[in-house]
């Protein structure tokens, strides 16, 4: 032990003895060699916030029963039919099918007014959707076959038609949300705007497309601004509007309500010859047009008749490059078997419109109630198109004790076309116990988990609420 003075007014006293009297001088002993006792450590100390787990998943077999897309079954209903039964879309569901074509023939109705019996079969039919857990192709046209050509009119004069697309708007609006698209349709046989009698045009003259672009702003009108509504060519968007190569839809102009943006098309003879029987045929850059708009809008249709056009290796490129939704699983059966004998049918089965497959995930470590836990979400769309109506993105965190805290994704998954994506999230969870789900829903069918998107993985989706299980933590 050593000594040291610790006044320093008595040591400058003994150095120069002028203190005073008064003043005491004292020592005391200072322990310097005495341990120090480091401090206790945080018994619950904070995570490296750049601390982070990654998930992992499995993709799943053969294809996901997915809400619009994928093969559609279909159904024409005239005067004489039955309306769609519950039963039957409930029975096509369990075989994987949740798109119906829904073709409604006015024949009866070509002098007057639509009855309100045929209202009533309308309407019943999208009842059975709804209760099925099925959307549609709507289609209303007033022939089905062309053998009268020339003796018999393929539809009625312009002013009836117009007055049926006004009785039908209360309609289409009430059941928007069983709606997938609705097709041009009303003008010529099978409403293919082809074999007509009142709407005649001569492809030269722009001014000949006017009565036909009233009926597609009546039809615009009439549906939901959330809906889409296909022309039978590309042509007809062009012709009808004016627009060119130049003007197809980009990220900037897509969804964005307008009338271009809710323009989409249908090809109801895909690989059937080299113009796909007069679907590309009179407009210069016609297929180039498609192939760019249809990127934003739905596109979908049929198969008419084989050629080396639908040969797999074409088929397969065709479908991915025109961004194709859905497809009309009874016709041409030629063409399907075609598909199926040389390989390619389960392909294009499972690609139909979207297919996400979640890949990882990268969180933070530590999950902690009330802090925030970052989130990178690694998804894969192996599909053709990305979502084309409306859809929700919300991460749910689900309490160990029940209950839910929901948190917007932030990501519009209409903006998840075919290739990689990368989403970046933070959710703050109430506790430290849970489970995270992705909830892909239905903005107009909320809390009907049948409508709610399912990832392409194993051991992910839980069809009794919809969600979609990222994580849980015990």
């Amino acid at each position: 032990m050593k000594l040291r003075y610790l006044s320093i007014l008595g040591i400058l006293c003994l150095m120069t003895a002028t203190c005073d009297s008064n003043v005491t001088i004292s020592l005391e002993p200072i322990e310097e060699d005495k341990p120090v006792t480091p401090p206790s450590p945080d018994p619950d100390p904070d995570p490296d916030p750049e601390q982070t787990v990654d998930i992992f998943f499995t993709e799943s077999a053969g294809a996901t029963t997915n809400p619009e897309r994928g093969l559609y079954k279909a159904k024409d209903i005239k005067s004489s039919s039955s309306a769609l039964k519950a039963s039957d879309v409930q029975a096509r569901r369990l075989e994987g099918v949740t798109l119906w074509y829904l073709g409604f023939y006015l024949t009866d109705f070509m002098k007057g007014d639509i009855s309100k019996s045929y209202l009533d079969k309308i309407q019943n039919s999208f009842n059975a959707l709804r209760q099925g857990g099925a959307k549609c192709v709507l289609r209303f046209a007033y022939r089905d076959d062309d053998d009268g050509f020339g003796t018999i009119d393929q539809e009625p004069e312009r002013q009836v038609v117009m007055r049926h697309i006004e009785q039908l708007k209360p309609l289409l609006q009430e059941n928007a949300d069983v709606i997938f698209v609705l097709q041009a349709g009303f003008i010529g046989t099978w409403g293919e705007w082809y074999y007509t009698t009142h709407f005649v045009y001569q492809p030269e003259s722009n001014a000949d497309y006017q009565p036909r672009k009233e009926v597609c702003e009546a039809l615009l009108d009439a549906m939901h601004e959330s809906r889409q509504i296909e022309l039978r060519t590309p042509q007809f968007k062009m012709r009808l509007y004016g627009l060119a190569l130049k003007d197809t839809l980009t990220a900037a102009t897509a969804h964005s309500g307008s009338k271009y943006s809710r323009l989409a098309g249908h090809n109801d003879c895909f690989g059937a010859s080299e113009t796909d029987y007069g679907t590309f045929d009179n407009e210069p850059d016609d297929r180039k047009f498609w192939k760019a708009d249809s990127r934003y809008t739905i596109m979908g249709g049929e198969t008419c008749a084989l050629s080396d056009y639908c040969l797999c290796q074409n088929s397969l490129r065709d479908l991915q490059d025109y961004h194709w939704t859905y497809l009309h699983l009874g016709y041409n059966k030629q063409v399907l078997g075609r598909w199926a004998q040389d390989g390619c049918y389960d392909e294009i089965v499972r690609r139909l419109g979207y297919r996400l497959v979640l890949e990882s995930i990268t969180r933070t470590a530590s999950i902690k109630a009330g802090q925030p836990c970052n989130l990178t979400i690694h998804l894969r769309n192996d599909g053709f198109a990305a979502p084309m109506n409306p859809r929700g993105a919300t991460l749910v965190w689900v309490p160990e004790g029940g209950g839910k805290e929901e948190f917007p994704l932030g990501s519009d998954p209409r903006t998840w076309h075919s290739g990689s994506h990368t989403i970046k999230a933070t959710f703050t969870p109430g506790s430290a116990k849970g489970t995270l789900y992705l909830l892909l829903d239905d903005p107009m069918l909320q809390g009907k988990p049948e409508y709610s998107i399912a990832l392409s993985n194993t051991g992910v989706f839980e069809s009794s609420t919809g969600y979609n299980k990222l994580f849980e933590i015990k």
